[in-house]
């Protein structure tokens, strides 16, 4: 089947109390341990390709790949834009075959971010592809951008139910406590802002940084009405860490596909465990 918007499975989720996975995609074998891993357990799914990402892999490998994927799988997919940073790069890659966009104004101003949101829906919302937006700003590292984690600041409630009521997006990050990249700690995520907004606004609320959270933590999310929770270092992780395996092992080992495989298989297992505790499995 073709891409999807995320407004084909996430309202299913939001209502049903489960999350929907976005599994970001950085090459060949991300996007074929993502799709065996949503094949295997019949689940939805959002690829996720940040700016960095997308340059690594050139727009028309990415839009590809997400196409074999959805076409091979049967499998509702949405291709997304993760944390895109104009208006610009939005419509590139709506003009390129992503059925989803992501615009991060958490950097502007409150009143800014509406503005140049709204603008994003207005054009995406015509041409059937779905829009997240972000509130609040989230620490961590994402593609070679780092916040500190007491520099991030949290949503508030009320601004995040102005800002779906004059944007109208279908998903919205809203900065809760948790981070990009590995943490340190433990996060400290505030369940009673997810549940304060969910109930208020009809959008899915978006988990960023949902690698290495305790599953109990994860299930609270959801329960307080997560709909889309973000996963990539995790698989990150996993790939590297069965590359190394292999390479220290036998040093003479000069095929890609030798240690890729690997790779791929333990991320496959990171996705599957996501899936699984997200509730999505047979959702599709």
């Amino acid at each position: 089947m073709p891409l999807v918007s995320m407004n084909e499975f996430l309202p299913a989720a939001r209502e049903g109390k489960y999350a929907v996975g976005q599994f970001n995609m950085n090459n060949l074998e991300f996007a074929q341990a993502i799709t065996q891993a949503g094949i295997e357990l019949k689940s939805p799914f959002i690829f996720g390709v940040s700016e960095g990402a997308l340059k690594y892999m050139g727009i028309e490998f990415t839009v590809a790949l997400a196409e074999a994927a959805a076409k091979q799988s049967g499998l509702p997919i949405a291709l997304h834009l993760d944390h895109g940073s104009s208006f610009e790069v939005a419509m590139k890659c709506i003009r390129a075959g992503f059925s989803s966009v992501m615009f991060d104004g958490s950097h502007h101003s409150f009143e800014d971010n509406i503005r140049l949101t709204k603008e994003i829906v207005k054009t995406a919302h015509a041409m059937g592809v779905s829009v997240e937006g972000e509130l609040g700003t989230i620490g961590g590292t994402e593609d070679d951008i780092s916040l500190d984690a007491e520099k991030a600041s949290l949503a508030k409630p009320e601004e995040a139910i102005r800002f779906y009521e004059e944007t109208g997006v279908d998903a919205l990050a809203i900065a809760v406590g948790t981070a990009h990249g590995v943490y340190v700690g433990e996060p400290k995520i505030h369940f009673d802002i997810i549940e304060q907004v969910a109930a208020a606004i009809p959008a899915a609320i978006v988990l960023h940084g949902g690698s290495g959270v305790p599953d109990e933590m994860l299930r609270a999310a959801i329960k307080a009405g997560a709909a889309k929770i973000n996963v990539n270092t995790e698989n990150q992780v996993a790939g590297t860490a069965a590359i190394r395996e292999v390479l220290n092992k036998d040093s003479k080992v000069y095929d890609p596909r030798k240690y890729l495989t690997p790779a791929r298989n333990a991320m496959v297992e990171v996705v599957k465990s996501k899936m699984t505790q997200f509730g999505s499995v047979g959702k599709a």
